[in-house]
């Protein structure tokens, strides 16, 4: 089934906001690289392999920086954000400061039980059992009692009979990450297990897609290959807490064919006339102007609610008279100052029908 349009122009909101700031920081040349000089230096040692494929130095170390900036923006922001629209999830961090829910409890039993499962796991004295570790987690809640280590779920899910965690991360982890991150979601599951009493526990360790796969095939996976790709992922995971490219996607949205979905939306919105696109849409003389543009723009864009306003502007106009105040939200821009959407405009508008 296809994701809800509600959903798409969220979705699409998300990426508007994120491809107008990568185009304003985009590199027309490498004069503000500072360090292009050192840069340099060591690339010289790679000139060979360089060949004609890259033929502006300092460009190219631009570019890499305005790509990693990119690869940021997508780890921290879009995957997440996009994770929380399909799941009607948010993010949770059980951790002391404001805003936070604050550190839990667990056990004194399952502290060391989560210590033991560790030890075991690093010294190859057994291998990762989903149901042998819960086994040992999920005890009855005698004290004495100690704080759990802090821990948060970038996608947190709580129904009436289920809690599901799901810590979002890098294709490409660090070396050595994977033990950290297992003594975590153990220690977290002892921890919701006793918050959230009488209620079914699961936490994950989610990858957004699979760099290992054919990149004809963008949304398929291989968790064998991928998982034996990571530095000690074998070692401490079972193939069972793990939700891989479109598996992670069309778990968060319970349908299918999510990722190709997600990857449709991005790809009628990302194209090299996005910026002209934009400063259109900006324009409201253009919703009479060119009203044919502005209607295919809107589809395009996946901006639902936008449309609506636009198929029925005769009526909210007749609507409005001579209210100076709403005359005002009909003409004010689609878009705020930050560039994301300002979907309030078009709520306000609709409902004067």
């Amino acid at each position: 089934m296809a994701i809800s349009n509600q959903k798409k122009e969220q979705i699409a909101e998300v990426v508007i906001k994120i491809l107008y700031s990568r185009f304003e920081s985009f590199p027309q040349d490498a004069s503000g690289n500072r360090n292009a000089p050192f840069h340099e230096a060591f690339l010289n040692a790679f000139s060979d392999k360089f060949d004609e494929k890259v033929t502006d130095i300092p460009f190219f170390i631009s570019m890499s920086s305005w790509l990693h900036g990119l690869n940021t923006t997508m780890g921290q922001t879009f995957f997440e954000s996009v994770a929380h629209i399909l799941s009607d999830g948010d993010k949770r961090e059980f951790t002391s400061g404001a805003g936070r829910a604050g550190v839990l409890q667990i056990t004194s039993q399952q502290k060391k039980a989560a210590s033991d499962i560790i030890t075991k796991l690093s010294n190859s004295e057994a291998t990762p059992n989903l149901d042998n570790s819960n086994s040992l987690l999920f005890v009855p809640d005698t004290p004495p009692f100690t704080n759990a280590i802090d821990f948060s779920a970038d996608v947190f899910l709580e129904t009436n009979d289920e809690i599901i965690a799901i810590e979002l991360k890098s294709v490409k982890p660090n070396s050595g990450e994977m033990r950290g991150e297992k003594q975590k979601i153990l220690e977290g599951k002892a921890a919701l297990y006793r918050h959230y009493p009488g209620k079914d526990i699961k936490f994950y360790i989610g990858f957004p897609f699979d760099p290992t796969t054919d990149p004809n095939d963008p949304t398929s996976y291989d968790k064998v290959r991928f998982t034996a790709s990571i530095i000690n992922m074998d070692k401490y995971f079972d193939h069972r807490e793990v939700l891989l490219a479109s598996e992670l996607w069309d778990y968060l949205s319970g349908d299918t064919f999510t990722m190709e979905q997600i990857l449709s939306i991005i790809n009628s919105i990302a194209t090299p006339t996005f910026m002209a696109d934009f400063a259109f849409l900006c324009d409201n003389s253009n919703r009479n102007i060119d009203k044919q543009r502005y209607r295919q723009l809107l589809e395009k864009w996946h901006l639902a609610s936008e449309l609506e306003v636009l198929d029925n502007q005769e009526a909210i106009l007749e609507k409005i008279g001579t209210n100076k105040r709403l005359q005002k939200v009909y003409y004010k821009s689609m878009f705020y100052s930050n560039k994301s959407y300002n979907k309030e405009r078009a709520l306000t508008l609709m409902r004067l029908l």
